[in-house]
């Protein structure tokens, strides 16, 4: 008789599309039992996924399912950082960016299914000061809005939208000294990201050559632009070019430190913190496990 695998399910209800979609329905009925011994546990607070993929992972199940946004991800990742328990998603947020990167459907019944035929893999992780992060972390523009975006009373990309308009009209580009290996640069910037996943999420690719099995992190350096250069680094950042653009450096290391004038936002995977004026950064190579898609052995 075959074993089963044993997973939970970290279901966040306050993410956006689970307040439209009935996934918990779609796990109960759709879940392989004959190749699934599973739960699923709701959330209750900040932090909580974290210490439910703790306690799983100290259980030796083989997986725990981040049923939520990127916010959710994160926490159910960093309980399983360095475990043998592998982090699984069941993509429901407005950015998704780990999830996209891993191929990994964006539809809760497609995501569920694609359960059957999945298989187990290594991946790399950063940390910027204490914090884990899976896709980016970064200072500059987005930090900011990050900032903004968590202060408001709602989610979702308008609400987003919202803050990225509230913010572009009165932010000022900032000076950043990039120091790697033994080399340093110092750069005017709007945004410096870095990337371990190849993009924010909603398909904004950031980084497209980056690899989530590389040990490395790009780091992407967007300086000052016009309000014409605008439109095309638009469009090169939904196309995978934004690597392309004049106004674009990129850069490839495992630990980078960021020395700034003062302290002020960052953020990893889009949460919101405030940092000082030196910001340590660095990748950390096959620390997570993670279940993917069979067809997605080239991530």
């Amino acid at each position: 008789m075959k074993v089963k695998r044993k997973i939970v399910f970290v279901y966040n209800p306050t993410s956006g599309s689970l307040r439209l979609i009935p996934v918990i329905p779609i796990i109960e009925r759709f879940v392989n039992r004959d190749l699934y011994d599973f739960k699923i546990i709701s959330t209750e607070y900040k932090g909580h996924a974290t210490e439910i993929a703790r306690e799983y992972a100290a259980k030796k199940y083989d997986a725990v399912i981040a049923v939520g946004g990127d916010g959710t991800v994160n926490e159910t990742g960093r309980g399983l950082i360095g475990t043998s328990t592998a982090l699984g998603i069941i993509p429901c947020g407005s950015g998704n960016g780990l999830a996209r990167h891993l191929g990994i459907p964006l539809d809760p019944f497609k995501a569920v299914k694609w359960l059957d035929k999945s298989i187990f893999t290594e991946i790399d992780y950063g940390m910027i000061e204490d914090q884990p992060f899976f896709c980016t972390c970064g200072v500059g523009f987005d930090a900011k809005v990050s900032d903004t975006f968590s202060k408001a009373g709602t989610r979702g990309v308008l609400t987003y939208m919202e803050s990225i308009l509230k913010e572009i009209a009165t932010y000022k580009d900032k000076l950043y000294k990039l120091s790697f290996g033994n080399s340093s640069e110092t750069f005017e910037c709007f945004i410096v990201t870095c990337a371990n996943a190849d993009q924010w999420g909603n398909n904004a690719v950031i980084a497209p050559t980056a690899s989530l099995r590389d040990g490395l992190m790009d780091v992407v350096v967007i300086h000052p632009f016009t309000p014409l250069d605008a439109p095309l680094l638009a469009f090169q950042l939904f196309n995978r070019l934004i690597d392309k653009n004049p106004n674009v450096t990129v850069r490839k290391c495992n630990n980078l430190t960021i020395t700034r004038d003062t302290e002020g936002p960052a953020h990893y995977d889009g949460e919101p913190v405030i940092l000082g004026k030196e910001i340590h950064i660095k990748l950390i190579s096959g620390g997570l496990k993670v279940l993917i898609p069979d067809r997605r052995r080239g991530i």
